[in-house]
């Protein structure tokens, strides 16, 4: 049954403001990366200087993927129900809040309560909470102002802002760090996240209809006008819909690759690949700028094959041949000789892994407009179950068998995850009884 909040509904007019609401989500993706990479850097002094071992460090670092994970459905929910531009808004308040909280947590009195360990894990648990937000109200406001044969270019270009922040975070922070101390790292990305909320609270607005930059607000169709979404998230419609359950196994095949990288590349360089620190920190910006590249080419991809196949088709094309090629890649890397043709080829990996972006987030759009934000929230939970397994796990195997084994086990969850595709059916919309 088509689910009449599909793609097929009225879509919002082409006018020149969406593409800034999609350079301001570009940008809050940027600063999402920096406040979620900045303490890998700064882990470095903060770790003497408060007595920490690699261990206690680890248990601060999962508090906020835990963070993350459990309050990306809400997240998402409050952005169906309330809209991007206030929930967005309060997130980056909230996380850059607690960003500076980072550093400033170790000699509050609450330190004396919880202990070191204790209060910085909460500091980096609420962070994530505040990030979960981020990504689902992407989805929420790229599917509010872009056209559906626009959505996949849209969230492409909104989450491929990763990419430069992930890059850009270690020699920056680094040399942050050892010019002013760790804790600046935290205050002037705290700084920037503040600056970002009240950008985005003048210049967005939740729809067109909303915008006084937007000239066509006359040409906008009734039926796409906002209108409050449903407060329910529709769980009975979700379990009778096997294309969402789907999706989110996919996608958190997606999440546990993904991760590895996040967590291990740089160290697989220096300590498996030989390269020296700086070198090492250097390549390790590689896969990062891939994604960059591949993430809106991909969105971009997605919205073509759509046009000219139908929605399932196009997007399970683009979707399946992302996590394809990223498995291949990925496996070739893994086992070349060279370490210059290993970097070329892990970093294709994590292009091609982000060039299904486009079409895992439009997909949660096609099946229903109106909680879009819930079914995104939803499927980024998969990916960080995913997240949460892929960095105990793979320098166990790595330990066990090796690390062409352990990245060639990342290659086969990919291309699980590619296969899963063939599950995937958007088209239909979320079934409703009735």
């Amino acid at each position: 049954m088509h689910h009449p909040d599909s793609t097929d509904q009225a879509s919002p007019p082409r006018t020149r403001v969406r593409w800034l609401i999609l350079g301001l989500l570009f940008a809050i993706s940027v600063v999402t990366y920096i406040d979620r990479v900045n303490i890998s850097v700064t882990a470095r002094h903060m770790m003497p200087a408060l007595g920490l071992t690699d261990q206690q460090m680890g248990l601060v670092f999962s508090a906020f993927v835990i963070g993350y994970a459990l309050f990306q459905i809400p997240g998402g929910w409050l952005g169906d129900r309330w809209g991007a531009r206030i929930i967005l808004t309060i997130a980056l308040l909230w996380w850059s809040a607690f960003t500076a909280w980072t550093a400033l947590a170790p000699a509050s009195s609450l330190a004396g309560w919880l202990g070191i360990v204790g209060v910085l894990a909460l500091a980096r648990f609420l962070l994530g909470v505040g990030e979960a937000v981020a990504l689902p109200n992407f989805n929420r406001a790229v599917t509010d102002w872009l056209p559906a044969r626009e959505r996949g270019l849209g969230i492409g270009i909104a989450i491929g802002g990763i990419g430069i922040g992930a890059a850009v975070t270690p020699p920056i922070t680094a040399w942050i760090m050892v010019n002013y101390g760790w804790q600046t790292a935290f205050y002037l990305s705290s700084g920037l996240g503040i600056a970002l909320a009240a950008i985005w609270w003048l210049l967005a607005r939740d729809h067109p209809a909303d915008h006084p930059w937007v000239g066509e607000r006359h040409l906008i169709p009734a039926e796409a006008l906002p209108r409050m979404a449903s407060p329910a998230i529709p769980w009975a419609s979700l379990r009778r819909t096997p294309t969402v359950w789907w999706l989110a196994l996919s996608y958190s095949c997606l999440g546990y690759v993904a991760y590895v990288y996040m967590s291990w590349f740089y160290l697989y360089l220096v300590n498996v690949r030989g390269f020296d620190i700086l070198r090492g920190g250097l390549f390790a910006s590689a896969p990062f700028l891939a994604i960059l590249l591949f993430c809106p080419i991909g969105g971009w991809a997605t919205d073509r094959l759509v046009l000219r196949y139908g929605i399932t088709p196009g997007r399970r094309k683009a979707g399946m041949a992302g996590m394809l090629l990223a498995a291949a890649a990925i496996g070739i890397g893994a086992l070349v000789d060279s370490p210059y043709l290993a970097i070329a080829s892990l970093s294709l990996g994590a292009g091609w892994l982000y060039f299904t972006v486009g079409a895992y987030w439009s997909s949660t759009s096609d099946l229903s407009k109106v909680h879009a934000g819930s079914l995104s929230g939803l499927m980024n939970t998969g990916a960080n179950i995913g997240g949460a397994i892929s960095p105990t796990v793979t320098p166990w195997i790595a330990e066990q068998w090796g690390w062409p084994v352990s990245l060639g086990v990342a290659a086969a969850i990919a291309l699980i995850g590619g296969i899963l595709w063939l599950k995937v059916d958007p088209g239909k919309g979320l079934f409703r009884e009735p």
